[in-house]
């Protein structure tokens, strides 16, 4: 529970109304009742104030709404987010090591860290303050664990990666694993040795059943603030920069290098060995073939500009009667050809 002015000061807000107001929830606009709050983001959900139950609602400058306890911020679904993790998102025990977790003798664990029970710890492993190690992870040797990391259950970090502070492994995220790498020889193929590492920094957080694959040689690294959805895999050598979103069941084929704030959507594909420069968007189902050029939002594959893209999809269900349209074209200019070899 807050008082409404409290929650004003945790986002930079002001108060219209009840400012000693006692907030319990953070809830939906059309589920909220007494005791929620609630957000309004986008204009075209006003009208769901009129029905809205809740004690209090944040909106944005220039908006009223009369009869209504206010916090008026500038990014109200940052500040929907900031207050539902302080009301609503409880503090993670510090629980040690604990029975049923096995830990190598050389590890370093700080004090304040949580090892819960079916963990494996391995060889001159180090994990940060306040880092909570669900059950199920295995965790190889050498591995580098900042402070405040979150590694769900059946997540793995192989042998030599890095981990900086705040970073989110999801269930079943898999770090390091080798990279697709293999020599022609004969009919078959000889593996290459994947030596190399991964590097997650700071504030980083990879979903569910995502793969980062370790280096062949040097590092694949994830810059700072970077987050990936679930189902995604990222090839070896590859390198995304800072405050990038990767959408869910997407892939970057290896040592390719992403620049910083770029954004993908679900399903799409690079290709290996390209350049992305920032600020590049790339709609679903989106593939890069070749390297794309800073300040761009693209569709498609080939990948063209967003705006070109949705102009030809609106093509595609014409393409049957244009194609009869086409032949009848084409029988037509055939008799009139023939017509003009007659005369």
């Amino acid at each position: 529970m807050a008082k409404l002015q409290q929650l004003a000061d945790l986002v930079g807000g002001e108060i219209k109304g009840n400012a000693e107001l006692d907030i319990f929830h953070v809830a939906a606009i059309d589920q909220a009742g007494q005791g929620d709050i609630t957000f309004v983001a986008n204009r075209k959900y006003l009208a769901k104030l009129d029905f809205c139950q809740a004690s209090a609602v944040i909106l944005a400058p220039g908006i009223d709404a009369p009869g209504n306890n206010l916090i008026i911020c500038e990014n109200p679904y940052l500040a929907f987010a900031k207050i539902l993790t302080f009301l609503q998102v409880p503090e993670r025990p510090v629980k040690g090591i604990m029975p049923g977790a096995w830990v190598a003798d050389s590890a370093v664990i700080d004090k304040t860290a949580t090892i819960y029970p079916g963990c494996v710890v391995g060889e001159r492993v180090s994990i940060g303050a306040g880092s909570t190690i669900y059950p199920g992870v295995v965790i190889y040797d050498d591995v580098t664990i900042g402070q405040d990391c979150l590694l769900h259950a059946q997540s793995i970090v192989r042998e030599g990666c890095r981990l900086g502070d705040r970073v989110i492994l999801q269930p079943a995220v898999v770090i390091g694993s080798d990279g697709f790498g293999f020599a022609p020889d004969g009919d078959g193929y000889y593996k290459i040795p994947q030596v190399g590492i991964v590097v997650l920094e700071d504030d980083v957080e990879i979903g569910s059943n995502s793969c980062v694959d370790r280096a062949a040689l040097g590092e694949t690294r994830i810059r700072r603030g970077t987050k990936l959805d679930n189902l995604i895999q990222i090839g070896h050598n590859v390198e995304i920069g800072e405050d990038c979103i990767l959408v869910a069941q997407g892939g970057i084929a290896g040592s390719t290098k992403i620049g910083n704030h770029c954004t993908f959507g679900g399903q799409m594909a690079i290709a290996g060995h390209l350049k992305v420069g920032d600020n590049v968007m790339i709609g679903a189902r989106g593939g890069a073939s070749g390297n794309v050029a800073a300040n761009q939002v693209l569709s498609g594959v080939p990948l063209m500009p967003h705006k070109e893209w949705l102009r030809a999809t609106m093509t595609v269900p014409k393409l049957p009667e244009m194609r009869k349209d086409m032949q009848k074209m084409k029988k037509r200019l055939e008799e009139l050809e023939t017509l003009l070899k007659e005369n």
